[in-house]
């Protein structure tokens, strides 16, 4: 069987930043997401926001290795960090008064990735 890579760029440049990081700063959630990312897009995460209102408290620090949709309600602020979100989504976090960032962004803000939980 053939082996199926991704041709985005930016995802192919996250994935190598990933790796980079998990190696330099001895942190294995980068090496979890950097492997979540590289499966085949029919494969990648895609999470709602009414899973992060289940799963979560206010003031987490949540990462989603795959698309972020607006199904559902948010009743308390939370930073998510995401490959992608649709815009829908991004405006209830906000009303929520949470915070989107790219998956890029979290590493520069938490390179240690402690207190980070995973959803997906």
């Amino acid at each position: 069987m053939r082996e199926t890579k991704s041709i985005n760029p930016e995802l192919t440049q996250l994935i190598r930043f990933l790796k980079k990081q998990s190696k330099e700063k001895k942190a294995g959630i980068w090496l979890d997401i950097a492997e979540y990312l590289s499966k085949p897009s029919r494969q990648r995460i895609v999470v709602n926001l009414s899973r992060i209102n289940r799963f979560t408290e206010k003031s987490d620090t949540v990462i989603v290795p795959g698309k972020l949709l607006a199904a559902g309600v948010l009743n308390h602020p939370v930073t998510v960090a995401a490959f992608s979100a649709s815009a829908r989504a991004r405006q209830k976090l906000a009303d929520a008064k949470g915070k989107y960032l790219t998956i890029a962004e979290l590493v520069e803000k938490n390179p240690a990735g402690s207190n980070v939980k995973i959803i997906g």
